[in-house]
């Protein structure tokens, strides 16, 4: 049997540590099937419901583990279905490789059926972008890819003509008429170093030694440098913030940190950002500049991975270019040690008392299910190694506030991009990675509906995948930025009867319950979590419970009340439940 052009592209993927392929299979990569099906002790591929969340799958992947995540599609609308994904993986950053089929080369430009021009479509996702014409191409593009997606934490596209996958492996069709040879390349990357110069080192420790009010601000450029981060902010004494995406770069109950910024963060991270002196950015490229300091009024150090983004957001006195493991590291010795603490302790002050705000509405007891009750379940019944994937929207404000960062957690979710339904492919695929940890994906009924056939993915697979539904029947987040901008709410409401998304559960061989009740969430999810196989719980929440800010704008609570003049609906219920919150937080 000859060995054809697909199979050296699998075959690379096997050398480069690919072990898991996410996709669908279509007749623009019949070849590319076969190649996986020949090699199929070394590379496992995942039968996934659509594209898009192969996608979201491979996205997912990488981000979880570090390593490149690999998608798969057919040609024309295949391809098309992957873009949401891969623009998750762009925005934040991750190597991931797209894979995609293309028309037979004999009848590429003349119309034929699904030719749609991928190489072309993908050329503002993709840092690397090509069309194979031609067996002996492979598999130096293969490692050109690779290596590219890794080096620019990006999303690689190769597309392979029909004609082209089957075709004898390293077959050069043509005559060559120039002195060339195709290369012969390896499955190697060399990872750079991340350290930075020393007279940058020297500079950023003079304006941090000499800060009186230092805060830091920290990213998913971090995650692997939770130590360091520690180290560093004991050196300085400052409290050190989170953004979204670098949730787990420090335990939630350190003394150390206030917590998330922006509409979704903490009153004391919003203070701190008001009266820092400096500002130390590490692995941050934090997009809301609205939440930092006013430029002029604070002196700011960055360390950045990327010399485009330092200082892409906020004016940086001292930009640094290196990892943020190294270069904390090498900082850490330059750093000068403190008498007194009074800054750091003024901002634990303010935690304690932020902390305790939230636990007060964490309230069992409410009707309808206060959504801050069901997110403060599953973070006392899961394990401390759990990985929690999450959607976009309101859900995202309560994992934010209410999961907590303690042991080996870890979080993820589409950070830049903050698309919707992301939740559920990522848990399948951090699941294939990690399959003896607790996997949960927290979602909205409304990204879950979007993609929710992947549950039947997870149940073909026997992945113990968990769900928990925050279902509040609305496209909740549209519904609170409406009103934020004054207008009252319109089209964000999902008409009766709300969905009982048990039930497909259930139909697809899972764990499926339905809770109406505050006093059935816990033995629900309870359940769920011992379940040896994929488990859904669908919770009805209060719809009418608003994200508010963690520090309420004059401008944001005009907008607010306006929205109510000019005839909101459901008035009365969110009146009452800002009512309700209100009094919980005095008398807890």
């Amino acid at each position: 049997m000859a060995r054809i052009a697909a199979e050296s592209l699998i075959e690379r993927l096997a050398e480069w540590g690919v072990d898991t392929v996410f996709g669908m299979p279509g007749d623009g990569i019949n070849g590319i099937m076969e190649g996986l099906r020949r090699h199929r002790d070394r590379v496992r591929f995942v039968l996934v419901h659509h594209e898009e969340a192969a996608a979201f799958m491979a996205t997912g992947y990488a981000k979880a583990t570090g390593r490149i995540g690999v998608c798969l599609a057919t040609s024309g609308p295949g391809g098309i279905h992957l873009l949401n994904g891969l623009y998750d993986a762009k925005l934040d950053h991750v190597p991931v490789l797209a894979i995609t089929g293309m028309q037979e080369t004999s009848v590429l430009g003349t119309a034929y059926q699904q030719e749609v021009h991928l190489d072309k479509l993908f050329a503002d996702v993709a840092e690397y972008n090509m069309m194979i014409t031609n067996p002996a191409q492979l598999p130096a593009l293969a490692d050109l890819a690779i290596r590219t997606a890794y080096a620019r934490r990006g999303v690689a596209h190769l597309t392979l003509p029909n004609d082209i996958q089957v075709a004898e492996a390293g077959e050069e069709p043509y005559k060559s008429v120039a002195p060339v040879r195709p290369p012969q390349t390896a499955p190697i990357y060399l990872q750079p170093s991340g350290l930075p110069r020393q007279e940058d080192l020297e500079w950023a420790a003079e304006v941090l030694n000499h800060a009186e009010r230092p805060a830091m601000l920290v990213g998913q450029g971090a995650l692997h440098a939770r130590q360091e981060v520690l180290a560093v902010a004991e050196a300085l004494g400052a409290p050190v913030v989170k953004t979204l995406p670098g949730k787990a770069v420090i335990p939630d109950d350190s003394p150390y940190t206030t917590g998330g910024i922006g509409l979704l963060g903490t009153r004391p991270s919003e203070e701190l950002m008001e009266d820092a002196d400096v500002l130390f950015m590490v692995g941050t490229n934090f997009p809301y500049s609205k939440f930092l300091p006013e430029p002029g009024k604070v002196r700011v150090v960055q360390f950045e991975a990327d010399p485009t983004r330092a200082g892409a957001r906020i004016a940086t006195d001292v930009p640094v270019v290196c990892d943020a493991k190294e270069g904390l590291a090498a900082l850490l010795p330059l750093l000068a040690p403190r008498d007194g603490n009074a800054h750091l302790a003024k901002y634990q002050k303010m935690m304690a008392k932020w902390r305790s705000d939230m636990d007060s509405l964490e309230n069992p007891d409410r009707d309808p299910i206060a959504p801050q009750y069901v997110m403060s379940v599953l973070d006392g019944l899961a394990t401390d190694d759990a990985i929690l994937a999450c959607d976009s929207g309101t859900i995202a404000t309560w994992a934010a506030r209410h999961w907590t960062i303690r042991g080996e957690r870890e979080f993820y979710l589409s950070g830049t991009l903050a698309s919707m339904a992301p939740g559920l492919p990522y848990a399948i695929a951090m699941q294939h990675a990690f399959p003896e940890r607790q996997v949960i994906a927290y979602v909205g009924d409304g990204g879950f509906a979007m993609l929710m056939a992947e549950f039947l993915t997870a149940a073909q697979q026997r992945l113990p995948v968990k769900v928990v539904i925050n279902n509040n029947n609305s496209l909740g987040q549209i519904l609170w930025e409406q009103m934020v901008l004054g207008y009252p709410e319109h089209g964000v409401r999902y008409a009766q009867p709300e969905a009982d998304f048990s039930t497909w559960a259930r139909a697809c061989g899972g764990f499926g319950a339905k809770v109406t009740k505050s006093g059935d969430v816990a033995p629900a999810i309870r359940q769920a979590l011992a379940h040896d196989g994929p488990a859904l719980v669908d919770v009805d929440v209060n719809p009418n419970e608003p994200p508010m800010p963690g520090k309420v704008s004059y401008e944001q609570a005009k907008s607010f009340a306006q929205a109510f003049l000019k005839g909101q609906p459901h008035k009365a219920a969110i009146a009452t439940t800002l009512f309700k919150d209100r009094i919980q937080k005095f008398t807890d």
